[in-house]
């Protein structure tokens, strides 16, 4: 008489087949010199396919076993840890540098006057770095009306080499009203910096380098002269003041195509005029 078929009945058995007939890397658990050479294999980061292959080759004392079963073991509930101490572990890489300013005046209170570019003396700077083997940084400083650029290499760079070097832009371009940074390190003493300058200092926010884009624009004709990864101590000062003479001596359309260096003679004439009626006018 002919077995009546039970679709559930015939669902268990073929579940029960396919889950014993699945696991064959039972050679690798039932083997305990074996399963200890392939744990240890597979943490060191071992392939199967290495693995089967040294089994086969070289670790003739052991049972030799197919890449597939290593395979299966690997991803059973025996070898998942094993598993997990493959993944590759994360490497530390470059921890973002903490920010140690504070105390700073961002860029949303900057005058409305520096903003809309209305008057001389709003100065945006940055530094130009030597690539990872060089010397020294380049710091570059310019007006956002006139666009007029000074530039200035610090050899021995820190906080004090800095402020010194401000304090000579200063000497050339006396007309500094604000300065408007970014959160550089090298600006930790940036109150310090506002005293000696007698100025105020404005910071752009954390990754927002396009906030003081008249030094950035400059920065990037600078390095046609000065490529990306240069070390700044090959070049010598007199190279510094010929980029820094072609940067002024351009025809510039917002200038009306004036050159920088003729703006800011004019505006000094401008000034010195006034000054002189001013002072007929007391006498």
């Amino acid at each position: 008489m002919q077995k009546k078929y039970d679709p559930q009945k015939a669902q268990q058995k073929s579940y029960v087949r396919r889950h014993n007939a699945s696991f064959r890397g039972k050679k690798i658990i039932a083997n305990q010199k074996l399963r200890q050479f392939v744990d240890g294999a597979l943490s060191d980061g071992q392939s199967p396919e290495a693995i089967a292959g040294r089994l086969k080759h070289q670790e003739k004392h052991l049972l030799t076993v197919s890449r597939h079963t290593i395979e299966r073991y690997r991803q059973s509930p025996y070898g998942k840890l094993i598993g997990i101490k493959l993944k590759p572990e994360k490497r530390p890489g470059r921890p973002k540098r903490k920010t140690k300013l504070t105390d700073r005046t961002f860029i949303d209170k900057r005058p409305k006057k520096a903003n809309e570019r209305l008057r001389v003396g709003d100065v945006e700077a940055d530094f130009i770095v030597s690539g990872k083997s060089g010397h020294g940084v380049l710091l570059v400083a310019v007006c956002r009306k006139l666009r007029i650029t000074f530039m200035r290499r610090i050899h021995d760079v820190g906080i004090d080499e800095v402020h010194k070097t401000f304090l000579k832009v200063q000497e050339r371009f006396p007309e500094i009203k604000t300065l408007t940074l970014d959160n550089d390190i090298l600006f930790k003493m940036h109150k310090t910096l506002e005293k000696l300058l007698g100025i105020k200092i404005y910071f752009c926010h954390a990754y927002h380098s396009w906030e003081k884009g008249s030094v950035e624009n400059t920065n990037k004709i600078i390095r046609k002269f000065i490529p990306k990864g240069s070390d700044l101590a090959q070049y010598d000062d007199n190279y510094i003041r010929q980029i820094e003479k072609h940067l002024n001596n351009r025809f510039m359309e917002c200038l009306k195509y004036a050159t920088p260096t003729e703006a800011i003679k004019k505006h000094r004439r401008r000034i010195k005029k006034q000054r002189r009626g001013a002072g007929s006018r007391e006498t």
